[in-house]
């Protein structure tokens, strides 16, 4: 049984489901089955789904009868055979780590429900969404008290940035309301949290978002069943809240309740604008390929600094940190001991002002702490004068998510190798090493 079932709906959308599709088999993570759910496609998409399930085992093509997304899912989720349900839209994709954050994030937090930022995709450019400010694991009157500061945002509507249990879907019969067109998502999240005692976090955005929403209005809707449908949402509302705190709870809040329902009443379920926003692809890690390119050492050595960007960048973006924090406190736990500021300048090849810059943030944020340096130290020359950081237990969540990195970083350069053959390696690269040292201490 795979322990991840990803469920995508397909209409019409031949221009974008290929890269949908493949940011999903280019996973990380490959413990998953891949429904493709053809709703009554007109267009070529049928058959590009068919060519994906011939290639890969994992995928499943399924076509069906039209009869709207919401069913579509649900029939999804019936034949679904994963531990755990991850939901993309076909003109969207995901990142290649998103998976793999999703099942880590709900296996150690021992959670019901993971919520992840995302990639707000506008044309050419993109931003980075996300509400909750902490990575603590919530509990269900945590993420409500959350959810009631920004209600109306996609981050909580959404399906696609979260993550499920099957078990849970199926022992409360938790399906979408295939009879609603307008915020069935919403809906099916306040539904699926009423059972859900712990949801977990992920601050790294796995998700770009690029559909854009019509009003109701556009959709040909006559007033009447706008208002019905919104009475609807508004209605399920008051409820999960009622339902998610006491009285006495429930009276605190009802101001913020209140007031969700008025601005609600007013417009649609839009996603805010986002006021930060860059060039799509800047949020990746860049690496260049050269057609001309021979292995050299440089080379080695790029990839392997890249390889390692790649697996830092998601534990930046979690703790509101730059890449060069992290790859400084990456250095200072494979140290375990005490480093001086030109240390750390020379393993990461930062320069002195970012490191120096990069130490004093840190220690502000009780990561690290500096040691009064001794009074040989302070009569030293210049280059040894540099006090002394170490790392905190308070930041013993980051280095857990270093080990981790480490662990994904030699899992993908040992990929096809052999215990015996990673051994026999790890063991050559440590001797040249030494010789290197070698050599050098000898002749520096």
């Amino acid at each position: 049984m795979p322990k991840v079932s990803i469920i995508v709906p397909i209409y019409n959308a031949e221009k974008a489901v290929r890269k949908c599709i493949e940011s999903i088999l280019n996973q990380e993570y490959k413990d998953f089955e891949l429904l493709l759910m053809d709703d009554g496609s007109k267009d070529s998409s049928p058959s590009i789904i068919d060519e994906y399930a011939e290639k890969d085992g994992r995928v499943k093509a399924i076509h069906k009868k039209n009869s709207g997304v919401s069913d579509t899912r649900n029939q999804a989720i019936d034949m679904a055979e994963g531990t755990y349900i991850q939901f993309l839209d076909a003109d969207d994709w995901i990142t290649p780590d998103a998976t793999k954050l999703l099942v880590r994030a709900i296996e150690d937090a021992e959670a019901d429900m993971v919520i992840a930022d995302f990639y707000r995709v506008v044309g050419e450019h993109l931003s980075k969404k996300g509400d909750i400010d902490t990575d603590r694991i919530l509990t269900r009157k945590d993420y409500a008290d959350y959810m009631l500061s920004n209600p109306a945002d996609y981050y909580y509507g959404v399906i696609w940035n979260k993550f499920y249990k099957k078990e849970l879907l199926d022992r409360y019969k938790l399906r979408m309301d295939a009879e609603l067109s307008y915020c069935e998502d919403f809906i099916f999240n306040m539904e699926y949290l009423l059972h859900a005692e712990h949801i977990a976090v992920v601050k790294s955005p796995i998700y770009y978002y690029v559909k854009t929403e019509g009003s109701l209005v556009s959709q040909n809707m006559n007033l009447t069943k706008i208002i019905n449908m919104k009475m609807n949402v508004l209605q399920y509302y008051d409820r999960f809240y009622r339902n998610v705190f006491d009285e006495d709870e429930y009276d605190l809040r009802r101001a913020e309740i209140a007031g969700f329902l008025v601005d609600f009443a007013k417009d649609d379920f839009v996603i805010p604008g986002t006021p930060v926003s860059k060039k799509l692809g800047t949020e990746t890690v860049s690496v260049q390929y050269h057609p001309d390119e021979r292995a050299t050492v440089f080379s080695d050595n790029y990839y392997k600094d890249k390889l390692i960007e790649y697996y830092l960048n998601p534990i930046s973006l979690q703790n509101d940190l730059k890449f060069e924090d992290v790859r400084i406190l990456l250095y200072m736990h494979l140290t375990g001991s005490p480093v001086t500021e030109k240390m750390v300048m020379d393993y990461t090849r930062l320069p002195l002002v970012t490191v120096v810059a990069s130490l004093q943030k840190m220690k502000s944020r009780h990561f690290i702490k500096s040691i009064r340096p001794t009074q040989d130290e302070a009569n030293a020359s210049f280059s040894e004068r540099y006090r002394a950081f170490y790392v905190l237990d308070d930041a013993k969540r980051i280095e857990d998510q270093l080990d981790e990195a480490l662990r994904d970083y030699d899992a993908l350069r040992y990929q096809g190798l052999s215990e015996k053959e990673i051994a026999t390696l790890k063991d050559l690269e440590k001797r040249t090493v030494e010789n290197i040292k070698t050599f050098l201490r000898a002749n520096g």
